[in-house]
């Protein structure tokens, strides 16, 4: 489906929408690419209407949430969300066909090296403070994250475990919900998401919550589902178009927050943290040659 059919069939239903949903439909014909990289709370916002009008600009639509439709409003424009514009930033490119290796390694580089950057210009040095507190408090450390945001806890976890055994990072998302529902007051939550509006991470945070846990986002919005229900939210910075999820630049950015953290975990508690990634080490110094 062309851009101009994706404008048409807006339009043949404009007629459908509420006062609220023709809002909506406004902004997006007049900034797509724009909404392309916006958390489905950051355009309710930019509308001045609440999350569920937007939600429901969509069932018009006939699509089955927020995601979707940025996923066809990509599609309609051809570019997979990646195009130059200026939500993008300046040293990133788009891939194309005829672009040689030495350009695609450049490009790539750019990508991943402007992501850390971003990233490192939103860090807010008394959030990280104040996340390491809950985490070093903590009775136990639970890593979250659905897709490629588990990949991602995950090493989170492996890298925490080298240093404290109160960390655990669960797999199923069954299995997350009722984990996040027996945590302890005394527990924090580290929850991954990029878009911040996965139902599972939000399902996650509502029991964690709901426990009385301390609950730590690291997404790229600073608006979203999952921020509103986050005790402190880190951003990281990295630009996802729809058809670009798992993105390594996006993997990257977050990497490099955990990074933060463990870091200034470690230097606060080096004594028993130094010592426990000795044990660690030699624990498994034989399963190498």
């Amino acid at each position: 489906m062309g851009h101009g059919d994706f404008i048409l069939k807006l339009n043949s239903r404009y007629n459908l929408f509420t006062k609220a949903e023709r809002k909506v439909a406004d902004y997006v014909l007049q900034n797509p690419k724009k909404v392309l990289f916006m958390s489905i709370t950051d355009l309710a916002d930019a509308c001045n209407v609440g999350d569920t009008s937007v939600f429901r600009f969509c069932k018009t639509l006939h699509l089955q949430g927020y995601q979707e439709f940025k996923m066809q409003l990509s599609l309609s424009m051809g570019a997979g969300g990646d195009e130059d514009d200026d939500t993008q930033p300046a040293a990133t490119g788009r891939i194309n066909q005829t672009d040689t290796l030495d350009t695609l390694t450049q490009k790539v580089l750019q990508t991943n090296l402007s992501a850390l950057n971003e990233t490192y210009e939103l860090i807010n040095l008394d959030d990280i403070s104040k996340a390491v507190d809950y985490l070093i408090d903590a009775g136990r450390i639970y890593f979250f994250g659905v897709g490629s945001s588990l990949v991602t806890a995950m090493d989170a976890m492996n890298k925490f475990l080298r240093i404290t055994a109160d960390v655990c990072c669960v797999a199923d998302s069954h299995m997350q919900a009722m984990a996040a529902s027996l945590m302890a007051p005394e527990d924090v939550a580290v929850i991954i998401s990029y878009s911040g509006s996965t139902k599972d991470s939000i399902q996650v945070a509502q029991a964690a919550k709901k426990a009385g846990a301390k609950i730590i986002t690291i997404t790229r919005f600073a608006k979203s589902p999952l921020t509103s229900r986050s005790d402190l939210t880190m951003l990281c910075g990295s630009n996802e178009g729809p058809l670009q999820g798992g993105s390594t630049s996006a993997k990257v950015s977050q990497l490099f927050l955990l990074d933060l953290l463990y870091m200034e975990y470690f230097r606060r508690t080096f004594e028993r943290s130094n010592l426990n990634k000795q044990k660690t080490a030699g624990a498994v110094v034989d399963k190498l040659y």
